[in-house]
Order: structure tokens, then C-alpha cells, then sequence
């Protein structure tokens, strides 16, 4: 929600007026969400001036939470012991990420400007793989030893808590750190001072692995309602740090993005959509649709083929692009609904059996529906204005019956390609709606005039 005008317009007339003073105690009290609106939202003149005047703190706060390009900007004109500031003031993880997302070079440059004990971690973590979870690790936690007391415990949160990511969880690690269990602090508050951390264990926790897709750390965090995990070394179980749950939102709304834009039939963009540059764009989307549309020339092939049928009988031709319309779209309804389940871990590629009797009951079902919808809506047109002449009837059957075949056809298609890509290690959702929709218009004319030639032999056609 964008700031409230009157605050808007004060810091604009402010910032015209000079006075930078009264400026900054205004912006001091401030939310950080706040601000971030408040900057997204003013040119990027104003955008610098608001930014310089916020303390470090809170200027790294806002930072962490800006856009992308805002970020960039930012980096390419505040001053260099600026910029070294806040990139030491970050989270080790919303650093990384932002790193990520700079050229080579720039990353080299600003990498030098970190403290040595901020830029050996930062190193650490650009060294994993670029899609696991170690990208998404903080070394920022509380770790605690079995034998302690609670009330050593809190007296050690009190000296390094405030260093902390999070102090929801604690973590129990053996001497050569080793994570043994993780305690919540609740536990802690509610247990008596003198007793022993290890009375409070019961040894039962969840762990992510540093070289684990961060895919499968999101249907971890989905299935064991965390607001973080640790993280262990691949090998011998070694806590390297935690994720918390702001970073695998993060990544779960970028993987929802890309699924979504593949399944509209395009390629996944790298950038915001206003940021992606025209031609980008254009490449983006036209490989797709060059496929789609030769795709689509079959079906012009498929009427070739049928060509002498649609001589004879004309009247089929009216109902063309009802069949391939109806094919289509239980195709993409099916697809989708597969795509999502699977991105939500309500089955796997060995139920695919039970998704394919799913599928057939219900697209028997569905086919009947728009099969008598479609025989239903030839019949009242025929009583009211006798269009479709003495074989009428025929003509309805074939409309009917050829609906109940393409919808069931268009739903075993929208659910079953999506598993196979699935099998053959490929991105199910490239099975977009686009693709399933254009393979159903081909073979839903096939399937439609060959109900035509058994059901019209011998009248029609």
C-alpha cells in the first residue's frame, strides 16, 4: 500500500525546500515498509536524497527489501564507504542474493570492499551450487552445548542474540559442531534455570543439507511448519548455518512465476516485466509460438486429409471450432490442475496410474456433459429453423459423440504429458496449456471426422 498523501506530499516539499534536516527526523520514525514504498515510488533524484539521510541501520533495512533495479542504482551512485556499509549491515543471505543478481565484475568489486570476516562468508555461500540451498544459508544463529544449564542458555542468548537471525529456535551442537537437536525457545523460557539443555531433547529434527535443491527445501519448510532449519555440511552432518522462512518465500514465489509464465507458453523471464528488455521479450515468446504454430498447421493438414467429407457434408464444418474449442480447454484445465498438484507434493509419478483413472472417469463424464449440451443446442436450432436438413439427428449424434471422445482425450492429454516430462527429468510445467491445447486441436479433428465417416456412411457422407 502506497504511503498515505499528506506524508507523500511533506517529504516531496521538504526535499524541494532544502530542508534536509527536518527531513530526516520525519524519516527516522518511519517503518521500514514505509519507506520502501515511499522510495519505489519517487523518482530516482528523490530516491537517492530519502536513502542518504536514513541511518544504517535502518537504511539497510530498507535496502534488503527494495527492488532489484532500485538496489542497482543505489550501488552505482551512493559513495563507496556507503555502499560498504550496508552490504557488511546485511543478512548474509539477502547479500548473496543480491549478488546473484550483478554482473561478474561488479561483484568482484564490491566483494573487496566487505570486512574479511563478511567477505569470507559471503564467499563460502557464492560457492555453492547456484540453485542449492547453501545460496540460501545465514551463518547468523544461537548454538548451544547439551550440557549446559537453561539459564546459561539465556544468559548466552542475552550477550549474542542480538547477532541472531532468529532466537525462535536454538541449536544443539556436540564439540566439533556437529547439530545433535534444535530446542524452540519456549521450551527454555518454560523449563526451571537449573536444568541441563539435555533433560529438554528428545533428538527428533529436521536438517537441510547445504548441496540440496532448494525445491525440496521448500516442500521440507511446507510439510514441518518452520520458520527455519538448519543446515548441515553434505558429508559429516556439520551445522553451517539456518534458512529462514523469508527466503524460501522468496524462492517459492519465483518458482510460482516461472510456472506460471511457462504453462501461458513463453519461456520464463529473468526480470520484472517492465524491466525485460522489448527484444528479450520477444525471444522469449516467439520460439513458443513458432512451435504453436506449426503445431496448428496440422491442423489445416488434417482438414486436407478430410477434405472430400467436407464437400459432401458442409453442415460439419459449422461445428469445427466447437470441437477443437471444447479439446482445448479440457486439455489446459487438466494440465494445470496436474502442474499445480505436483508443485504442491499431493502425488507423485508413481501414483500415475490412479491419475489416469481419475482422469478417465472424468472426462467421461465431462465429454457427456458437452456432448449433450451440443446435442441439445442442434436440436432446438432444428425445431426452431430446419438448418441442418433431414439427417439432423445424425448430425447431433456425431457432434455429441465426437465431444465425449476429444474432452476425454484432451483431459488423458493435460494430465499425462506433464508426469512424463516429469519421468524423463524435464520441467513439467513446459507442458503449458498453449502446447496440450494446440496437440488436442489436431487430434480432436481427426477423432471428430472419424465419427462423422461410421455415423454419416451411407446419408450424408
Amino acid at each position: 500500500m502506497m504511503p498515505q498523501l499528506p506524508f507523500v506530499e511533506t517529504v516531496t516539499n521538504l526535499i524541494q525546500e532544502g530542508e534536509f534536516f527536518k527531513l530526516k527526523k520525519l524519516l527516522v520514525n518511519c517503518q521500514p515498509a514505509e519507506l520502501v514504498e515511499l522510495i519505489e515510488n519517487e523518482e530516482e533524484r528523490e530516491q537517492l536524497i530519502i536513502f542518504r539521510l536514513l541511518p544504517l541501520k535502518l537504511a539497510t533495512e530498507v535496502f534488503e527489501y527494495l527492488d532489484r533495479d532500485i538496489q542497482r542504482h543505489f550501488l552505482d551512485n551512493l559513495t563507496q564507504d556507503k555502499v560498504a556499509d550496508i552490504l557488511n549491515e546485511m543478512s548474509p543471505d539477502d547479500r548473496t542474493a543480491l549478488l546473484e543478481f550483478l554482473p561478474a565484475n561488479f561483484v568482484a568489486e564490491l566483494v573487496q570492499s566487505l570486512s574479511e570476516e563478511e567477505r569470507k562468508v559471503t564467499l563460502q555461500l557464492l560457492g555453492y551450487p547456484e540453485y542449492s540451498v547453501g545460496r540460501l544459508m545465514t551463518p547468523d544463529y544461537i548454538a548451544i552445548r547439551e550440557h549446559w544449564t537453561v539459564q546459561q542458555v539465556l544468559d548466552y542468548i542475552r550477550r549474542h542474540g542480538g547477532q541472531s537471525e532468529t532466537i525462535s529456535l536454538l541449536y544443539v551442537t556436540d564439540a566439533r559442531g556437529v547439530l545433535i537437536d534444535d530446542l524452540r525457545i519456549r521450551e527454555l523460557l518454560l523449563a526451571d534455570p537449573s536444568v541441563l539443555v539435555r533433560r529438554l531433547m528428545d533428538n527428533r529434527y529436521v536438517k537441510l543439507s547445504a548441496g540440496q535443491d532448494q525445491e525440496e527445501a521448500i516442500d521440507i519448510f511446507r510439510r514441518n511448519d518452520r520458520v527455519a532449519l538448519p543446515v548441515v555440511s553434505d558429508d559429516q552432518g556439520i551445522l553451517l548455518g539456518i534458512v529462514t522462512i523469508d527466503d524460501i518465500l522468496s524462492i517459492r514465489e519465483q518458482e510460482d512465476t516461472e510456472d506460471m509464465q511457462k504453462l501461458g507458453g513463453s519461456e520464463a523471464l529473468d526480470e520484472p516485466y517492465l524491466a525485460t528488455p522489448l527484444l528479450s521479450m520477444v525471444q522469449k515468446r516467439a520460439g513458443w509460438l513458432v512451435v504453436l504454430f506449426l503445431g496448428e498447421l496440422l491442423t489445416a493438414s488434417a482438414m486436407q486429409f478430410f477434405e472430400g467429407e467436407l464437400q459432401k457434408a458442409i453442415v460439419l464444418v459449422q461445428f469445427i471450432p466447437l470441437i477443437i474449442s471444447s479439446g482445448g480447454n479440457s486439455g489446459s484445465q487438466a494440465t494445470s490442475l496436474i502442474i499445480r498438484a505436483m508443485a504442491l507434493g499431493e502425488f507423485t509419478i508413481s501414483d500415475w496410474w490412479l491419475v489416469l483413472r481419475r482422469d478417465i472417469l472424468s472426462g467421461l463424464a465431462l465429454g457427456l456433459i458437452l456432448g449433450v449440451v451440443g446435442f441439445a443446442r442442434i436440436a432446438v436450432w432444428q425445431s426452431l429453423t430446419p438448418i441442418y436438413g433431414e439427417h439432423w439427428l445424425l448430425v447431433a449424434l456425431t457432434v455429441g459423440i465426437a465431444l465425449v471422445g476429444i474432452v476425454l482425450w484432451g483431459s488423458l492429454a493435460g494430465s499425462m504429458l506433464p508426469l512424463l516430462l516429469k519421468r524423463l527429468g524435464l520441467d513439467p510445467a513446459t507442458s503449458s496449456a498453449p502446447f496440450v491445447a494446440t496437440l488436442v486441436d489436431v487430434t480432436g479433428l481427426i477423432i471428430y471426422f472419424t465419427v462423422a465417416l461410421v455415423l454419416l456412411h451411407g446419408t450424408l457422407l
